[in-house]
């Protein structure tokens, strides 16, 4: 079987939300539109779009939002803009920064800024790292929270000194809020508080979202409107976005409100986790409801025991998987959403002592 039979055969997934099929998924967005009497959009201009484009603003505490039709292009747009009024000087990124990370050197062979890499990979930022730059700054780019490092936060208190530090030299401060939902629960405070003192803020509507893509960048309504006009000029104004706020907004409330839920099921797997200590967790305690999973194994050997136990107890405990920094060592990223949510508590131990047993190495599977 291929790894695709062997998920669609499991009767306990772990990752992430609950897949739908494109037909069960597409009955439920005409479903909804037939409900709500939804008309497309057109170029952006209807009903639909800008009343959403104006409740996540609302929600985080901004003027103005505009839908794009993708994070890559809503990020590094945002911090061209503030790259072009500050003289073109450099923008501050973390080294695990989804642009450096994810996104093929698009800021600099696209010539859209110059980036600086600032702070410790393994750590988040704190506002000593910012302030330590010697270099005049246009922007600083905080993702929250940072997924590469396993949804880590600055601490609330090095949050707001960087806040206060950006305020204070004029620097344009963007916050890559991907995973902005879900750092709420974290924080234990609302999203408009954390995106207070932030200039511009990306949010994604697939991610915690489970939308079928797209995105808000959130600003002045001047801003805003700026970055519109560069989205059209780099492609992304497709006539109709009404496919993707649909399937955004159709959720969107549901989400949020399960976020906290999210958040203490992460809490929870993360005791069960402890009493494994074969099995290394990052962070020390959740802060966010994702974890990585770290394993005493290299990654084909990791992906066999994947595999192994999909098949012979149909329980699936991971998508990718990473190669680790030591040899034979290997990680992954662990989104607590629908899946493991309603995955009854002893099910989820079950699959946590298969993967502890098999990673002694001899012990049966099967």
């Amino acid at each position: 079987m291929s790894d695709t039979e062997l998920l669609a055969a499991c009767t306990t997934i772990l990752p992430g939300h609950r897949a739908r099929t494109p037909a069960a998924t597409y009955a439920a967005m005409a479903a909804w539109c037939e409900t709500h009497g939804i008309a497309h959009d057109v170029y952006g201009e209807g009903a639909l779009i800008q009343e959403f484009e104006r409740k996540v603003a609302s929600l985080l505490g901004f003027e103005a939002a505009v839908f794009c039709i993708s994070g890559t292009m809503a990020q590094v747009t945002a911090l061209r803009l503030a790259s072009m009024d500050r003289g073109r000087a450099p923008v501050a990124l973390h080294p695990t920064s989804h642009i450096f990370v994810h996104e093929r050197s698009n800021y600099q062979l696209l010539g859209h800024f110059d980036a600086l890499s600032v702070g410790d990979r393994h750590r988040p930022w704190t506002a000593a790292d910012i302030i330590a730059v010697p270099d005049r700054l246009s922007a600083v780019g905080l993702e929250i929270p940072m997924r590469e490092i396993g949804g880590q936060l600055s601490t609330w208190d090095e949050l707001e000194g960087i806040k206060t530090h950006c305020r204070a030299r004029g620097i344009h401060l963007h916050m890559d809020g991907a995973r902005l939902w879900e750092a709420a629960a974290g924080y234990g405070r609302s999203v408009a508080e954390i995106a207070q003192g932030f200039d511009s803020v990306y949010v994604s509507l697939y991610k915690g979202i489970g939308g079928l893509g797209g995105a808000m960048l959130c600003g002045t309504g001047e801003f805003v409107a700026r970055a519109a006009e560069w989205f059209r000029r780099e492609g992304g104004n497709v006539i109709h976005r009404s496919p993707y706020v649909v399937a955004a907004a159709m959720q969107f409330d549901a989400r949020l409100a399960a976020m906290p839920a999210c958040f203490r099921r992460t809490e929870w797997l993360y005791e069960v986790l402890r009493d494994h200590p074969r099995i290394k967790v990052n962070p020390a305690r959740p802060q966010a409801n994702m974890l990585h999973v770290h394993l005493p194994v290299g990654r084909e050997r990791a992906l066999e025991l994947r595999r192994e136990i999909a098949r012979s107890h149909g329980t699936w405990l991971f998508h990718r998987i990473n190669h680790g920094v030591l040899p034979d060592t290997s990680y992954f990223e662990l989104y607590v959403g629908d899946n493991l949510l309603d995955a009854p508590d002893e099910r989820v131990r079950e699959a946590i002592d298969l993967l502890d047993a098999a990673l002694q190495g001899g012990e049966r599977i099967g």
